[in-house]
C-alpha cells in the first residue's frame, strides 16, 4: 500500500486511506472515484487488481497524462444503461467510450465528521434518447466487520480479513428531475485474474452471454446449477455474461489463488426484482431486469476479473429521483481448506463441490 501510494503521490494522484477499527485499510483514489486498494492488517497484499503501470512513476505519469480511458483498477462507479452511455452511436456497436465526465470524472473530497466522502456533478447524453441528463453521484465508505467474528462454527486462527461498506447515492439535478430517461448505479470491482466466481442463485438462472472476443467461453469454465453460477475466469480475450435479478441472493465472491495462499472477496449487497433494472443485451435492447455481471478480460485493457452489480433505476415511470446504495466488501487471504471453507459458508454451501 505505501509503494502505490507514493507512486500516486508522485504523480499528482493523492490518496485518501480509511482505516477501520478491526484494522483493515481502504486506500481511495478521488481520481475516478475509485476504492483502489483493501489491505488486510499488517499486510502489503492488495485484495483488488490495479493496472500495472502503477508500479512505475513514469509509467503512471503516462497513464494519467493519456487520453486513453485511465483505468486504474480497484472498485469504481459506472453508469446504466450501458448502450446509452458507452455507445454514443447505438444501434450501431463500432464505438465504445467511457464518457470522460464519468470516469475519471470530477470527484471532490469532502470532509466531515465521519471522515471524508467523495461527490461530483455531471452531465451525460444518452445514445437513444439523446436526452442530456444532469447528475450528481456520492460515494462514501465505513467499516464492514467480518461476518465470521463470532465464529459461526469456523475456526480461523490463520485467516487474514479486510472489509468495508460503499455507501453510493446518485440524484438527478436540476430540470433532469422531470426526465423520461431512466438511469441506474453500476458498482464494477476489478480482481486479479485467472480465479472463479462464485454467484448464488435462489433459483436455476441461466448466464446471458453479452459478448466474446477471443473465442467463446469453455462449457467447462461455465458451471450452471440450481443454485450456483461458477464462472471460471481463465480465458484469452474479454467475456461477459448477466444475470438476471429475480433469482438473484445479492451475494457473490470470488476465489483466487496467489503462490501458496488462496484469497476470497465477497460482495454483499441488496437485489430487488421489484426494481427496474435497465442495463440490457446490446443484441436485446428492450430485454430489461439484468442485476449481476462478470467480466473476464486478458487483453490489451489488462488481466483482471470483474464481478458487476446493478442498482435500480431512478427517472421515467419510476417517479423517483434519487438513489441510494448500501453494499459491503468482505475479504479473507489464507490457506486453501480455509478459504474454501469460507467460500461454503458465505457463498456457495454444498453446491462447491470441488477447487
Amino acid at each position: 500500500m505505501k509503494h502505490l501510494i507514493s507512486i500516486l503521490k508522485k504523480v499528482g494522484q493523492p490518496t485518501k486511506v480509511l482505516e477501520t477499527p478491526d484494522g483493515s485499510r481502504v486506500l481511495v483514489l478521488p481520481h475516478g472515484g475509485r476504492v483502489l486498494g483493501l489491505f488486510a492488517p499488517q499486510s502489503e497484499d492488495n485484495f483488488y487488481w490495479t493496472h500495472p503501470a502503477l508500479n512505475s512513476v513514469a509509467e503512471a505519469r503516462a497513464l494519467y497524462a493519456s487520453d486513453a480511458w485511465q483505468n486504474s483498477g480497484g472498485d469504481r462507479t459506472w453508469l446504466a444503461p450501458e448502450v446509452d452511455v458507452f455507445f454514443p452511436d447505438f444501434p450501431k456497436l463500432v464505438r465504445y467510450e467511457q464518457p470522460r465526465a464519468l470516469d475519471p470524472g470530477r470527484y471532490r473530497v469532502i470532509e466531515n465528521e465521519a471522515g471524508f466522502k467523495l461527490e461530483k456533478r455531471l452531465t451525460l447524453r444518452l445514445s437513444r434518447s439523446k436526452a442530456e441528463i444532469g447528475l450528481k453521484i456520492t460515494k462514501s465508505f465505513s467499516p464492514a466487520p467480518s461476518p465470521l467474528r463470532h465464529g459461526c462454527g469456523l475456526d480461523l486462527p490463520d485467516v487474514a480479513y479486510a472489509g468495508y461498506t460503499q455507501h453510493v447515492a446518485l440524484e438527478l439535478v436540476g430540470p433532469s428531475r422531470t426526465t423520461k430517461a431512466q438511469i441506474g448505479l453500476w458498482n464494477l470491482t476489478q480482481m486479479p485474474h485467472g480465479g472463479d466466481l462464485l454467484m448464488p442463485t435462489f433459483s436455476r438462472n441461466e448466464p446471458r452471454h453479452i459478448f466474446s472476443t477471443g473465442g467463446a467461453i469453455p462449457e467447462r469454465d461455465l458451471n450452471v446449477s440450481d443454485h450456483l453460477v461458477r464462472y471460471r475466469m481463465r480465458q484469452k480475450g474479454e467475456h461477459k455474461i448477466s444475470l438476471c435479478a429475480v433469482a438473484m441472493t445479492g451475494r457473490a465472491g470470488y476465489l483466487h489463488r496467489s503462490g501458496s495462499e488462496w484469497s476470497l472477496v465477497v460482495r454483499n449487497f441488496v437485489v430487488n426484482p421489484s426494481g427496474e433494472y435497465v442495463d440490457v443485451p446490446w443484441d436485446e435492447p428492450d430485454r430489461l431486469g439484468f442485476a449481476v455481471q462478470a467480466c473476464s478480460v486478458n487483453s490489451a485493457l489488462g488481466a483482471f476479473s470483474e464481478l458487476e452489480y446493478h442498482i435500480p433505476a431512478i427517472g421515467g415511470d419510476t417517479g423517483c429521483t434519487h438513489s441510494n446504495d448500501t453494499a459491503q466488501v468482505w475479504a479473507f487471504r489464507g490457506p486453501k481448506a480455509r478459504i474454501v471453507q469460507i467460500a461454503r459458508t458465505l457463498v456457495a454451501g454444498d453446491s462447491l463441490v470441488t477447487v
